[in-house]
């Protein structure tokens, strides 16, 4: 793919006038040690004092994007913003990697696609990326009174250090003070915290002015020694210690590693079922199903068949469609989905879950890879898909054609899907029909997502499947939100992060 050009000149204008404001950066001792729901909880707890938040992650990988300012950002930085309570930007994440195989993604620059390149093509050229990534976050600086930033994995990677825009590269380009955080729910803490602080180099550990332990079991008091050799070895200062916090259940989920996965035999009630593909995409679809008290959302690993007695299989989003189809033939799961259709099932196929419901799927500029003809669909609805090069980003609000239910959501796709069972449309969007349900109804799929998040599409839908829906969901998240940031306020000095974020322009 040619690189789309990257023009700065408004954010060159911008960084000549704006001042510096407070910001911390959140780093980790490595992945999925909290940072993330650390800074969302650090967002509404600095709102609440009455502070202008914003979020900031230079660089981020998933495929797990949302819509914001027609372009695309991370879930996590979306769900940040709104713990801020503000509307999210582009700018928040201006760095978004989607990995499309095992060794190459699509890099998204400032919600637009700028080129897709192999992990050794990436390391090569992050370097250019440092002039967006400070452009956005002088953007933030120049609306905001507070930026707290989120780091990606962890500082001693040092194999990563050079040209890095993730972590102290971007800490030391942009003189942002760190504070690092440890998970001792996965053993170690005091090896990951001190050992960071001892491959790092001299000028970085001093970036680094405190540390947060998270995600704590039992008496913190217990590792009040814990505490006092990591300070000892580190000379950095213990912001707190958080305990383990159960309602970040309640909150859409990063990584689809974060859903659920419930064993067979605690299943009960409404019992959906999802294919696990190796390109999953904007699988946030699911965070509202799995938060249902008698619904059961089950991700269905490779190796394991769809269980017959599923209400439900619902085929979610993927960032490469076609090859994601071959990995569902390739587990089976093609055997069941039909078996399933045959016994009167329901299947749901979202986004990309849609495009192989259809009959064929053709990739006629190699969009996805090198040019192709058809390939062919699951057949389950009479719809063909042509991928093509234009990527629709943008917010969606309709309607559901059966129930009438309001629906609000997003679309980002590639491609057009057509044929007759179109003319069944699953869903309004404003007067224009979106996706195809099949002639007897048991079959459907839509491009948009977030449809789940309505109360009252979800209510209609599993009340369809013989289910009922008793709560909340868009509540539930603000009241999660709310209980996180009191639980870090109980837990964390908070006074003393902001006066962390201050030394910056002291």
């Amino acid at each position: 793919m040619t690189d789309e050009p990257l023009s700065h000149e408004r954010g060159s204008a911008i960084a000549a006038r704006v001042s510096r404001i407070p910001a911390i950066m959140i780093q980790g001792t490595g992945s999925n040690v909290g940072k993330s729901t650390v800074a969302a909880g650090l967002c509404r707890a600095f709102a609440d004092r009455g502070l202008k938040v914003a979020p900031f992650k230079p660089q981020n990988m998933s495929n797990n994007a949302g819509v914001a300012e027609g372009g695309e950002i991370g879930r996590a930085q979306m769900l940040q913003a709104r713990a801020a309570r503000i509307a999210p930007s582009v700018h928040m994440n201006p760095v978004l990697l989607k990995p499309e195989t095992e060794r190459g993604a699509q890099v998204v620059v400032q919600g637009k696609r700028w080129a897709t390149l192999s992990a050794r093509e990436y390391g090569a050229r992050k370097a250019e990326l440092l002039a967006p990534v400070l452009d956005s976050f002088k953007r933030l600086e120049a609306d905001f009174e507070l930026v707290v930033v989120e780091g990606a994995g962890s500082p001693a990677e040092i194999n990563l250090r050079r040209g890095d825009i993730a972590n102290m590269g971007f800490a030391e380009a942009a003189d942002v003070p760190v504070a690092l955080v440890g998970d001792i729910d996965r053993g170690g803490v005091i090896a990951a915290l001190v050992g960071t602080h001892a491959i790092l180099e001299p000028d970085e550990r001093a970036r680094i002015k405190a540390f947060i332990v998270n995600r704590f079991r039992g008496d913190p008091s217990l590792f009040d020694e814990g505490l006092a050799e990591i300070k000892r070895r580190t000379g950095w200062r213990s912001l707190g210690v958080v305990p383990h916090f159960p309602d970040a259940a309640r909150l859409p989920a990063e990584d689809v590693l974060g859903l659920p996965m419930v064993p067979a035999e605690e299943r009960g009630g409404i019992k959906i079922a999802v294919p696990r593909l190796p390109r999953i995409a904007n699988f946030d679809d699911l965070d509202p199903v799995s938060a249902e008290p008698d619904v059961t959302v089950e991700v269905i690993e490779p190796g394991r068949a769809i269980p017959g007695d599923c209400d439900l299989i619902l085929i979610p989003g993927s960032k490469a469609t076609i090859a994601d189809l071959g990995a569902l033939r390739a587990a089976g799961w093609d055997i069941d989905i039909l078996a399933h259709h045959r016994r009167g099932g329901a299947v749901l196929g979202l986004c990309g879950g849609y495009q192989m419901l259809g009959r064929t799927i053709m990739d006629p500029t190699g969009v996805e890879g090198p040019r192709s003809g058809a390939t062919a669909g699951l057949g389950l609805l009479q719809v063909d898909t042509v991928l093509t090069g234009e990527k629709t980003t943008e917010p969606a609000a309709g309607r559901h054609q059966e129930s009438g239910a309001s629906v609000s959501g997003y679309e980002i796709h590639l491609g057009r899907s057509e044929g007759p069972d179109c003319t069944r449309p699953f869903l309004d969007i404003g007067g224009r029909p979106d996706g195809a349900t099949s002639a007897d109804g048991l079959v459907a799929g839509t491009y948009v997502h977030g449809l789940f998040a309505s109360d009252v599409f979800r209510r209609a839908y599993l009340a369809k499947l013989g289910g009922r829906s008793t709560m909340h969901y868009e509540a539930g998240v603000e009241a999660a939100l709310d209980s996180l940031a009191a639980h870090l306020a109980a837990h964390l000095d908070l006074d003393a992060i902001l006066a962390i974020a201050r030394s910056r322009i002291a």
